[in-house]
């Protein structure tokens, strides 16, 4: 019977959702995460009667036919690169971006990586480097004597060193764009990488056309909204219920023909 494949398809891809769904909310309060949503396509159609084709010599063409559909599959999760909300730190050197771009990061290996999530500090010489020990790219490194750092929203990095009057320009900030944001690969760590589906990266100035602005002092927080999540899962579960409801119906009639057969 095929209502039992069917069904086990749609409950498939609803295990699929929630677990898109779990995620979403347990990095609810994850710095620059960004939302997925699962997206599905429906399977091949079983021809029971091809449209088109008369139904004998001489009379019109069939104008419907009868197709069966053979159930659901997980085509793609997507990222939804949306901006997320910037709270206040206090941190010079947190910094989000109001707008489109990203972070570049050297890996250890050497590789060039980009993140959302500006929680930066300062290495052993000063160097800025991520939570995880990563190095901003290009380099910058920050005097050890300076007093404060000042980031405006191109990203050009003032540091106040002692006995100057006025803040030095010790560096500046360059970010990156793609034509396709959905087709980076996440990494975990809030860290993507550049795939042939996102196109290759466009470095900029931050501020400029196409580049969003740095601000000094905040974090991009989770683009997550609980309530929505709440009633996608609720959702789920609903349309998870329904497909064993009907796998449960199936079984029962496929009972009642076997008890009649005997």
């Amino acid at each position: 019977m095929r209502a039992l494949a069917i069904a086990a398809t749609g409950m498939s891809a609803q295990q699929t959702n929630v677990e898109v769904i779990a995620n979403n909310i347990a990095n609810i309060n994850t710095t620059g995460f960004k939302r997925a949503r699962a997206e599905f396509t429906d399977l091949l159609y079983q021809a029971e009667r091809a449209q088109g084709v008369p139904n004998q010599d001489g009379a019109e063409p069939v104008p419907e036919g009868a197709l069966v559909g053979l159930g659901v599959r997980t085509i793609g999760i997507r990222n939804l690169h949306l901006q997320g909300p910037l709270a206040q730190t206090g941190n010079p050197l947190d910094l989000a971006l109001n707008g489109r771009g990203w972070f570049q990061i050297t890996s250890p290996s050497g590789d060039t990586l980009y993140t959302r999530a500006g929680s930066f500090n300062k290495g052993p010489t000063g160097q800025l480097v991520t939570a995880d020990g990563y190095a901003l790219n290009p380099a910058l490194t920050l005097p050890q004597d300076a007093s404060s750092i000042v980031i405006n929203e191109s990203g050009q990095v003032y540091a106040q060193i002692a006995n100057q009057t006025s803040p030095t320009l010790v560096g500046q900030l360059t970010l990156a764009t793609f034509a396709n944001d959905s087709g980076l690969e996440p990494l975990g760590d809030n860290l993507y990488r550049e795939t042939s589906a996102s196109g290759q990266p466009v470095t900029g100035v931050a501020g400029t056309t196409g580049f969003g602005a740095v601000v000094q002092g905040y974090l991009e927080g989770s683009n997550v909204d609980p309530i929505k999540e709440i009633t996608q899962l609720i959702q789920a579960q609903r349309a998870y219920e329904m497909n064993s409801k009907v796998i449960q119906a199936a079984d029962d009639m496929a009972g009642v023909v076997s008890k009649g057969i005997r």
